[in-house]
């Protein structure tokens, strides 16, 4: 019978600064390395840009990908209930685990300017805690308003090692 390696992490631990993982968000050319693109060195930090990619894309807008991506945005013109609020959360958490299986969501807060009085009228403000599957201790959030401007994110790392 075979026996699991369990010593070994089963990903690669991000170490080299010289390795790319992805190309980051804003879209924009890398002055310091003379590259084309700026690009993100840690997986956590691609993981979170998959992120920001899935939440701002609408159903439709992908070439290729119909079905990728969730239509926040219509929920700012519409009544904004508890049930609404449970809907969109569910329609997060589906998305994930389609196209994202590999995070892990902690928390999901949807906020609203009856919640936050720095919220404008038909603003959503969306906090989500994750993490990768592989790496549950290492935490980082995002956050994101859905009136058009994407926020940079907070992050909470913990142990692990990202």
């Amino acid at each position: 019978m075979a026996i699991k390696d369990t010593s070994k992490k089963p990903y690669i631990v991000d170490n080299d600064t010289n390795v790319k993982v992805g190309i980051d968000l804003p879209i924009r050319r890398d002055d310091i390395t003379g590259g084309w693109f700026a690009s993100t060195t840690t997986t956590i930090d691609a993981v979170r840009n998959n992120i920001k990619n899935l939440l701002s894309t609408n159903q439709g807008e992908r070439l290729f990908q119909p079905n990728l991506g969730l239509n926040l945005r219509t929920a700012l013109f519409e009544n904004i209930s508890d049930d609404s609020l449970i809907g969109i959360q569910d329609s997060i958490l589906d998305s994930f685990a389609f196209w994202l299986p590999f995070v892990e969501v902690r928390d999901i807060q949807l906020l609203t300017s009856d919640d936050d009085v720095t919220i404008k009228t038909n603003e959503i403000r969306l906090n989500i805690l994750f993490n990768i599957v592989q790496d549950p201790n290492t935490l980082s959030s995002i956050s994101i308003d859905f009136d058009g401007n994407v926020n940079d994110s907070v992050d909470s790392t913990g142990a692990g090692g990202y």
